[in-house]
């Protein structure tokens, strides 16, 4: 049975900091990776520079209203994971009505940038809100959510490529591909820390349902990472920078099966690898933009 919190009260700005896990940038980093990763390839390696810069601060305000959704949704089963049960809403620090007021004006400015898109690329804006709103709520009726938060994460590639070039493409769908493995890559990775607490109230995740194939589950990911990223660099001929980043990524991941076939780690090194993908995104977005010249 889930039990309610008692009120922990603080100062309203740093909860709300908290809410926005602006305290941790690396779940908004994550998310404009690959973003990024397609505004630069749409554009050869030269996109305009207040594309970019909608593209950053669309990526931060979509990734802050996420979190404050999904803390909306999970704030009575938060109290019951370890890892969650300080968040603010979960600790009754703020209230619900505090909660749906900064998730409508992270919504209002993530919208705000929409309009200066294009209209196939402001639509998908639109056609991304439903599985941004309803993915929290997939962990209790799907048994594998990781898999919905990656479609939503693919979202980022969509509009971003289409911002650039109004259409989308092969190398488009390539990208998306690439997106969506490697995000149920990591965020299986970063579920695998909360096994325990999610099998106990009845919440599902990847790192469940695969069970003790789990890290052959993830491995499987950033290996279909790989192949679809290789295929898009031959279709759009990124040259050989892109080709050292991307050994690089292989090094990273398999760093990390190794060491997620090791019995008995400590939860803090599931997050420990989520930032790592971080790096790993990053370094791939510099051979990319390398590797379009």
């Amino acid at each position: 049975m889930l039990t309610q919190p008692e009120s922990n009260q603080q100062p309203v700005l740093p909860a709300i900091i908290q809410l926005l896990r602006w305290h941790k940038p690396e779940g908004r980093l994550i998310l404009m990776i690959p973003a990024l990763w397609a505004v630069f390839l749409a554009a050869g390696g030269k996109p305009p520079l207040p594309l970019v810069g909608v593209i950053v601060l669309g990526t931060l305000a979509t990734s802050a209203a996420g979190c404050v959704v999904n803390d909306l949704w999970d704030r009575d089963i938060d109290p019951e994971v370890e890892r969650t049960r300080d968040r603010p809403l979960a600790s009754r620090a703020l209230s619900l009505k505090v909660g749906i007021g900064v998730a409508l004006v992270s919504m209002v400015c993530a919208a705000g940038l929409a309009f200066y898109l294009n209209r196939l690329s402001f639509w998908l804006c639109v056609a991304a809100v439903p599985v941004i709103v309803l993915y929290p709520g997939a962990k209790r009726v799907f048994p594998v959510p990781q898999l919905v938060l990656s479609i939503a994460w693919g979202f980022a590639v969509l509009i971003s490529w289409s911002a650039v070039t109004k259409d989308i493409s092969q190398p488009t769908w390539l990208l998306w591909g690439a997106t969506v493995m490697w995000t149920l890559g990591f965020d299986t990775v970063y579920a695998m820390s909360d096994r325990i607490d999610d099998q106990r109230i009845g919440i599902n995740s990847s790192a469940l349902f695969f069970g003790k194939y789990v890290v052959s589950a993830i491995a499987f990911f950033y290996v279909a990472t790989i192949g679809l990223l290789a295929d898009l660099a031959i279709v759009i001929h990124l040259h050989f920078a892109f080709w050292i980043s991307l050994a690089i990524a292989l090094c990273g991941w398999a760093w990390h099966i190794v060491r997620l076939n090791q019995e008995n780690l400590p939860n803090p090194v599931y997050g420990q690898m989520f930032r790592q993908n971080v790096w790993i995104g990053f370094i791939l977005l510099i051979g990319m933009i390398i590797g379009c010249f």
